[in-house]
């Protein structure tokens, strides 16, 4: 399980994998990984849980090579917009930081004061399909810098000129804001290479995505990968 979240898929796997089978669960969240050891603590040593970024499935499950499966469930977890200290969510202030790692990297403050316009606009367009990014962008900038994640959302409301939408202005920003502040495409894109080498043949792997943006990645890659086999 290379997101293991809060461990739900994993335990899932380990119920029907009894009683000799064996997941590892890869997570960058200290937070994860201790909420997951609990939930899990019952399956024993059929549970091996690894510090780090599911990018490096390869070296980091190297130990167990070669897998039967590979389930990756992207993006954010419930749990990490919950706590608006990790300032995750436009619902309920926290500090603009989004990392899903804690303990180190940029936060996404420290991002956006290191941006200009143009840049930060590239990133809203790329990440989060916002077609108001330039404008968005403009604001975002000229409020630097910010330190609360409803005082951000607001200006993006304000900003954007959204009226009446189904969700909150702010949504595309917040998540293309994450996915730049965490590299997660990059992730994703070792992660899929990566299957090539830990899967044994026959294997499966199944990725869970949450937005256009992540589902044409997944179908290309998967398509462009369909028949290589690893030297």
């Amino acid at each position: 399980d290379g997101t293991l979240g809060g461990g739900g898929h994993a335990e899932g796997i380990l119920t029907a994998c009894g009683p000799d089978g064996l997941v590892v669960g890869i997570d960058r969240d200290p937070n994860a990984l201790a909420a997951a050891g609990q939930r899990l603590a019952a399956f024993g040593d059929r549970f091996q849980p690894v510090r780090g970024r599911f990018g490096d499935v390869a070296q980091l499950a190297s130990a167990w090579a070669p897998v039967d499966g590979l389930v990756l469930d992207l993006g954010v977890s419930s749990p990490q917009l919950d706590h608006a200290d990790r300032g995750f969510s436009f619902q309920h202030d926290g500090p603009v930081d989004m990392r899903m790692d804690p303990d180190g990297g940029e936060s996404a403050a420290q991002l956006i004061d290191r941006l200009d316009a143009d840049a930060l606009a590239d990133i809203l367009y790329r990440f989060g399909e916002e077609p108001r990014s330039r404008r968005i962008a403009r604001a975002i900038i000229a409020g630097r810098p910010w330190t609360s994640t409803l005082a951000l959302a607001e200006c993006v409301a304000r900003s954007s000129g959204y009226r009446g939408s189904r969700t909150h202005p702010a949504t595309r920003t917040f998540q293309a804001i994450r996915i730049a502040v965490n590299d997660e495409l990059g992730e994703l894109e070792r992660a899929l290479e990566a299957a090539l080498e830990l899967l044994r043949p026959g294997g499966r792997m199944a990725v869970i995505s949450f937005h256009s943006l992540e589902d044409r990645f997944v179908k290309q890659r998967f398509r462009e990968l369909a028949g290589r086999r690893t030297p």
